[in-house]
């Protein structure tokens, strides 16, 4: 038995919520992708850092900027990362072969001494401010007769190689002191000590950790003294980025008490810089590599006010606002080289909100059709006889009320409306806008004005002109 046109207009009418169920379907699986690719990202597992190979500038092969860089790259190889140790003079050769290096790329970081100029038109970015200060360090055979700074007139002291750290800010110092006529000479860690030992030096001065080594054989072994700068605190005052600080007696030997006495020196930050060579997963990973030497290097870039004159390099900040490495970077390190993952998600969010705007806009589309096509569909019930069916239309031999000018006129004008529908169906239906795998609610709603059309039309013929 063939269903009337009430019947079928209502079937009709209730598959059109089957787009509905597709697009609730589509969401879910959208959502479960989502929350696998954060479940995946935010998993506990120990971050791998194959994707880290960096050269870093250091120092000298003796001194503490060697050692840090050192114990970073145990910590990047013990997680399958590579870190090259690059030895050097010190800060000041470090900044120039950073820069130098922006071209080939072939060194990407370097430690540095902070209160160092800056180059014009530098490409340097600030990674991290080591947490743990280096000081300025005077030491000699009977550096503790030493009582003022006016002990130091005439005495030859060594500043450590040309191009550290120890350089620059020992010249600096002894700019102070110019009326005193100290004499300066340059070399070598290693051989600065042992012109001390020998008496060819009176005094030598570093840049170094308190805990380093190399300080402490010289402390203990070599039996050399600290000079204490009594006034650290007002000569600090006139040295970029320096500050006043205090070794401890018996800091090296409480026993044998060395040194006797507090010994004030002047502490300066260590900087890790990049020159912009490495991709944003990589900085992130070498920050992570200097965080298992340096527990405490996240809370001190956060709290620590930036005096550098550099920016943090984005992927420094966001680690260091995080509280942490991008976990969707430390294993998908190149879905954060392309965009950070705030960027990522931002764009999902403007993805989805698009996708549904695209979605209502095709639904509240279909409806306007749907509408349109049952309005027409009511004025054919209305001239017809609702119980007959869209193939009894196109069958039945028409009555003599059909024949009237008046009836011809009618049909021909729901003709007209359903071809300028059908038109519009069709034309919608390839419109970008439509999601994918809808494109099947408009080829159903094309087939049930086909059916209408050819229905009206034979009717049509059957009456004549």
């Amino acid at each position: 038995m063939r269903p009337s046109l009430r019947e079928y207009f209502r079937s009709t009418l209730g598959a059109q919520r089957t787009p509905w169920r597709n697009l609730a379907v589509a969401t879910l699986l959208f959502a479960a992708v989502v929350g696998g690719f954060f479940i995946a990202a935010t998993s506990p597992r120990d971050p791998d850092l194959s994707f880290v190979k960096v050269a870093i500038l250091s120092g000298s092969k003796e001194g503490n900027y060697h050692a840090i860089v050192a114990r970073a790259a145990a910590e990047a190889q013990r997680r399958h990362g590579r870190i090259a140790n690059v030895s050097s003079a010190g800060s000041i050769e470090n900044i120039t072969r950073l820069a130098a290096a922006r071209s080939s790329c072939d060194v990407q970081f370097a430690l540095v001494q902070d209160g160092l100029p800056w180059p014009e038109s530098h490409p340097f970015q600030l990674v991290a401010h080591l947490p743990e200060p280096e000081s300025f360090i005077v030491l000699g055979r009977n550096a503790d007769r030493i009582r003022s700074l006016t002990d130091l007139r005439g005495l030859k002291i060594g500043i450590g190689p040309i191009g550290s750290g120890t350089e620059y800010l020992a010249r600096q110092f002894v700019a102070q002191l110019a009326e005193l006529d100290i004499k300066l000479s340059t070399q070598p860690l290693e051989e600065q000590l042992a012109m001390l030992e020998r008496g060819d030096l009176d005094l030598g001065a570093m840049v170094i950790e308190p805990d380093a080594d190399l300080l402490v054989r010289a402390v203990r072994d070599r039996k050399l003294q600290i000079v204490d700068i009594a006034i650290a605190e007002s000569l600090a005052h006139r040295l970029p980025s320096a500050r006043a600080g205090l070794v401890k007696a018996g800091y090296y030997d409480p026993v044998r008490g060395m040194p006797p006495t507090d010994k004030h020196v002047i502490q300066v930050d260590t900087l890790l810089v990049g020159n912009g060579c490495a991709r944003e997963s990589v900085t992130q990973g070498v920050i992570t590599a200097f965080t298992r030497v340096f527990p405490e290097l996240i809370r001190i870039n956060r709290e620590q006010a930036n005096l550098t004159g550099l920016q943090y390099a984005s992927s420094a900040q966001s680690y260091y606002d995080d509280q942490g490495p991008d976990r969707v970077g430390e294993y998908l390190p190149w879905l954060i080289d392309i965009m950070p993952t705030a960027r990522w998600l931002q764009l999902i969010f403007v993805f989805s909100m698009l996708f549904g705007a695209q979605a209502l806009w095709h639904r509240f589309r279909l409806w306007r059709l749907d509408g349109r096509r049952v309005r027409i569909e009511g004025d054919i019930s209305r001239l017809f006889s609702p119980a007959l069916t869209v193939q009894d239309i196109a069958e039945i031999e028409p009555e003599a009320r059909y024949r009237t000018p008046e009836m011809r006129a009618r049909i021909d004008a729901l003709i007209a409306q359903l071809e300028e529908l059908s038109g519009r169906c069709r034309r919608q239906s390839l419109s970008m806008l439509v999601p994918m795998g809808q494109e099947m609610s408009y080829r159903y709603q094309e087939s049930i004005l086909a059916d209408l059309l050819h229905a009206l039309r034979r009717f049509r013929e059957k009456i004549g002109p």
